[in-house]
């Protein structure tokens, strides 16, 4: 078992596909490869 946590614990932080920049806040049940700042509606 540990090594499928260790697995996950060392996967890369995830990337906006948009800016580039790394997504910090992480939601658990999105899969989305956007940051909430390229996402928001008003730009």
């Amino acid at each position: 078992m540990t090594g499928i946590i260790e697995f996950f614990k060392n996967l890369p932080k995830k990337k906006c596909a948009k800016c580039g920049n790394a997504i910090v806040n992480e939601k658990a049940d999105c899969y989305g490869n956007i940051c909430d700042d390229c996402d928001y509606p008003g730009r």
